[in-house]
């Protein structure tokens, strides 16, 4: 099954957080921070989005910088994914 997200949304899968800190200290999974980074997956075709013209900044396989709470979770075929519209992505990662 694929996803083919609509108008200007945007289907992320997350990268998997740190185990460990930058000291070496390894983190239980009560301690990890949900992470904010994801790569991108799909992209819809943007175009007329509530009146306003919207042009895809974002292409499949960029690293982005997600809003911590956004986008709504779904499960398919095994795999997590986020589906968030664009302005919920903060910034590209190079």
């Amino acid at each position: 099954m694929t996803l083919k997200p609509l108008a200007d949304r945007v289907v992320l899968k997350m990268v998997e957080a740190e185990e460990t800190t930058k000291s070496g200290i390894i983190l239980t999974g009560a301690a990890k921070e949900k992470p904010q980074v994801a790569e991108v997956i799909a992209v819809g075709p943007g175009g007329n989005v509530d009146g306003k013209e919207i042009v895809m900044h974002v292409k499949c396989g960029d690293n982005v910088i997600m809003s911590k709470y956004s986008g709504t979770e779904v499960k398919i075929d095994g795999e997590d994914y986020i589906i968030v519209r664009q302005n919920d992505i903060l910034a590209i990662v190079e």
